[in-house]
This record gives structure tokens, C-alpha cells and sequence, in this order.
């Protein structure tokens, strides 16, 4: 298939033939949850920690005794019915959230997340994303010539220090190489603008 290149004042100029297997899949909604919610599980680390039955500070004592007392049984004031007892299932730091997802997998639901961003006209491709020197201003001149409004994802085949300074102090954007792309920022951003150099960066890894 072809996509339209757009040129400084994001009018389309030329076409670009790109992959069908990449930017022509079939939408696959439930692959793309379980990629996304895989992607965000694995970057997860195990902060909780809590205490058990036999970690809490209480008297091994027997409160009162068995019977006689009119109130129910008790053993312990470590036990989990207890306000200030211990955790039945404590969480621990160690705990493990990750998931597993196949290559074959996270390969179609990025490429399932890219053809649903061309069909709804939220993905444009430029020839190169070049600055003279570290201007924030003039970046974001080039994304509001290029009109893109809102949350904006450029992905170029190598981020130079130019665009890294010039686009760290803008909110709304993010730049990325190719090679770091992840699924969350895929569907978390407005528009995506790739340069050419990124698609065939894009065609080499996951076609």
C-alpha cells in the first residue's frame, strides 16, 4: 500500500509504498488490549509490602481464656480477624506482575495498532524531522506547520541532540527512535508522525 508523504506545511507532496502486513493489518482488538496491558504489567515493580500473621508485633498469649468468658474464641492477636493483625495473603516486595507475550504476538498488535492509526487518519509520514540547532520554539513551529493538533508521537530512525533539547520541554509531545517505540505510546498520543527512515526501520523489525 502507499501512504501520502506530507511536506513542510502538511499538504500531501509524494507517496511512500510501505508494507501491507504492517500498515494494512486486520484490527484485532483484544490482541492490542493484552499487548498494552502486558507492556504496562512488565514495566511494573513490586513496592508493596505487608505484614504477615508471624511478622506482626502481638503476644503469642491467649487473650482470655476458652470458655466462660461469653465472648467468641481467641487464640492469638496476630490473628488476620483482628484489627492490627496480620495479612492472610501479604503482598511482598518481590512480587512478580509480569506477563508473558509471544513474539509473533506483540509483532501483529504493533502492526494492528499502526494500520487502525492510518485508517483513522491519526498516523502521517514526512521525509526527515531535521533542526539547525536546540529551538524549542521552532519545533513546535514545525508541529503546529505540519497541522497537528493535540498529543503528537514522532518517531525518527535516530534521535539526534537537536530534536531530544528541543522537544524535552514540550508536554504534549514526545520524540522517540524507532527502536524504542512501545505500544503505550502508540495509543496514548493524538497523532503519530513518522519519518520515512523510521517506517523502514519499522518494516525491518516486525515484518
Amino acid at each position: 500500500m502507499d501512504l501520502r508523504l506530507i511536506d513542510d506545511q502538511g499538504k500531501p507532496s509524494a507517496t511512500c509504498t510501505v508494507s501491507d502486513a504492517l500498515f494494512a493489518h486486520a484490527y484485532n482488538e483484544p490482541l492490542i488490549h493484552q499487548v498494552v496491558t502486558a507492556y504496562q504489567a512488565n514495566a511494573r515493580s513490586g513496592t508493596r509490602a505487608q505484614k504477615g500473621r508471624g511478622e506482626v508485633n502481638k503476644s503469642h498469649r491467649k487473650p482470655w481464656q476458652q470458655k466462660g468468658t461469653g465472648r467468641a474464641r481467641a487464640g492469638q492477636a496476630n490473628s488476620p480477624l483482628w484489627r492490627g493483625g496480620g495479612k492472610i495473603f501479604p503482598s511482598s516486595p518481590d512480587e512478580n506482575f509480569s506477563q508473558k507475550v509471544n513474539r509473533k504476538m506483540y509483532r501483529a498488535g504493533i502492526a494492528s495498532i499502526l494500520s487502525q492509526l492510518v485508517r483513522e487518519e491519526r498516523l502521517a509520514v514526512i521525509e526527515s524531522f531535521a533542526l539547525e540547532g536546540p529551538k524549542t520554539k521552532a519545533f513546535a513551529r514545525k508541529i503546529r506547520d505540519y497541522g497537528l493538533g493535540g498529543t503528537v508521537l514522532v518517531v525518527t530512525e535516530k534521535l539526534d541532540e537537536n530534536l531530544f533539547l528541543s522537544s524535552r520541554n514540550l508536554p504534549d509531545v514526545l520524540v522517540l527512535e524507532a527502536r524504542e517505540v512501545d505500544p503505550v505510546s502508540l495509543v496514548r498520543f493524538n497523532h503519530v508522525l513518522l519519518t520515512r527512515g523510521a517506517v523502514a526501520q519499522f518494516e525491518e523489525m516486525l515484518g
